[in-house]
């Protein structure tokens, strides 16, 4: 059930919203929670109800492992329990996700064949997954508590987080579950939360789908054996960059702003990342949950940058990138995607090092960084959304002039491409425009401008407009690129 579709705005979300704020009312905080888990399972379940069974699996599982974690001495039951909750969700996650990797590989370089057949990956499972994880690790460290299984279920299931982000912890989440001593519509979370959706929607559906067409054209082209052209493979790159970005970028404002509507601030994940002026910025910026995440709890274990030296500091960035990479999706591409990545902030480290007064420069010096650094970002693009190597060695052959396919494009998603590109390095993101209102944990407040949303008459008619064009424009809906991962 996709966040721009009829059914969820017009149907799912009214009646949810209506029917919890009802229920705690009429029948106390706790029935409103459960009435709320009960909509997230159902929103998970519209994809395919057999995998709920998944997802209730995995938090009852691991609700019990932080359960003994948080009771048991130190020693080796505690150390036992940790290695079998991590393994046992990191199975999970692989036999869904990974088998089918594995078996294509061995079947592609030595004509085995595991006879394991199709296996459809369940939606969400790398989300919730990692969280969990976090908090079993959470647990063994002594930073965790015991909490009531119905806050944590809604901290796993959350409907609006739940499918593609983002990641949240268990610090953020669960003392507000607990903090809600009553539940009751506020006004104001109201206003934010649609205001958020708005903007959201808007870009998910005016922006990202206008331009997703030229992408999928050039791509499959490539991916079919074609070479474009160099206009036309900077055309598919460029519009994929630009999709992406509105795509994830809206999903995102959507997510937090339902969140609020609930009362429940979730974290910042997405926070201009193409006005980074290096890779380390862009990362910073760019799903930032998951960064938090590889942060904490891969790079850092693996000694971070505070052993070994430089040589080891590196090689902690490799292989955490290598792995982000494939934690995106179960294919080589991705893997290549996230090594790209990977020695752009070996490089990046590098050159700070040497040079550790080029952050101090002037506004020529950071439009060139930005330039550098978004051309970085969206030549590694062609990896992330290419099917096939041949596919991506096709575009990056175009790029450079070595291919003859041409596609001819319309003026508008000329247009389009153009202005967005534009819109993500000069105007302000959606946190920003609600700024004042503390939008999203980990969100740095901002100055009131002029240009700031607030509750006002001229807001809404801009805002309904918006809302209805959207809505309009919406029989053309399509997935979120995040929802494949």
């Amino acid at each position: 059930m996709l966040f721009n579709s009829y059914v969820f705005i017009c149907a799912f979300l009214p009646i949810l919203v209506l029917g919890y704020f009802l229920l705690a009312r009429v029948a106390g905080k706790r029935t409103a929670l459960g009435y709320l888990i009960a909509g997230s399972l159902f929103y998970y379940a519209w994809w395919e109800p057999s995998y709920v069974w998944l997802i209730l699996f995995s938090s009852v599982f691991n609700y019990g492992v932080g359960v003994i974690l948080g009771r048991a001495a130190p020693g080796r039951l505690r150390y036992t329990a940790l290695v079998c909750g991590i393994a046992t969700n990191l199975g999970l996650l692989a036999y869904y996700k990974y088998v089918g990797l594995l078996q294509e590989t061995l079947e592609t370089l030595f004509g085995f064949d595991l006879g394991l057949g199709a296996i459809v990956l369940p939606l969400a499972v790398s989300f919730f997954t990692f969280q969990q994880i976090a908090f079993l690790v959470d647990a063994y460290r002594g930073e965790t508590r015991e909490y009531d299984f119905l806050d944590y279920l809604l901290f796993v299931t959350f409907f609006p987080q739940l499918i593609a982000g983002p990641i949240v912890h268990h610090k953020e989440m669960l003392p507000q579950f607990e903090e809600q001593r009553r539940v009751r519509i506020d006004g104001s979370n109201l206003a934010i939360g649609l205001a958020l959706f708005t903007f959201g929607l808007a870009k998910k559906v005016l922006v990202a789908d206008s331009v997703a067409g030229a992408a999928t054209q050039v791509f499959g082209m490539a991916d079919g054996g074609q070479t474009p052209d160099a206009m036309t493979a900077w055309v598919g790159t460029l519009a994929y960059t630009v999709q992406i970005y509105f795509d994830f970028s809206g999903y995102s404002d959507m997510a937090i702003g339902l969140g609020r509507i609930f009362g429940i601030r979730l974290p910042l994940n997405f926070n201009s990342p193409y006005k980074a002026a290096s890779i380390v910025d862009f990362w910073r910026r760019w799903h930032m949950t998951l960064s938090r995440f590889l942060r904490d709890y891969l790079y850092i274990p693996l000694g971070g940058s505070r052993r070994g030296g430089a040589a080891r500091r590196y090689a902690n960035l490799m292989v955490t990138m290598l792995l982000g990479g494939l934690w995106h999706g179960a294919g080589w591409t991705f893997v290549v995607w996230g090594g790209l990545h990977g020695c752009y902030l070996v490089i990046n480290h590098m050159w700070s090092q040497r040079r550790p007064d080029a952050a101090n420069s002037g506004a020529l010096a950071v439009v060139a960084k930005r330039t550098l650094t978004l051309g970085a970002v969206a030549l590694a693009w062609v990896f992330f959304r290419a099917e096939t190597f041949s596919g991506a060695g096709a575009v990056l052959s175009g790029l450079v002039g070595l291919g003859t396919e041409r596609i001819s494009f319309s003026i508008w998603v000329l247009a389009a491409i153009g202005l967005g590109l534009v819109a993500t390095w000069t105007l302000p993101n959606s946190q920003e425009f609600v700024g004042r209102f503390d939008p999203a944990l980990g969100f740095r407040p901002c100055k009131d401008a002029w240009w700031q949303w607030r509750p006002s008459i001229s807001w809404g008619i801009v805002l309904g407009l918006l809302f209805s064009t959207s809505l309009i424009c919406i029989s053309r809906y399509s997935e979120f690129i995040y929802f494949q991962f």
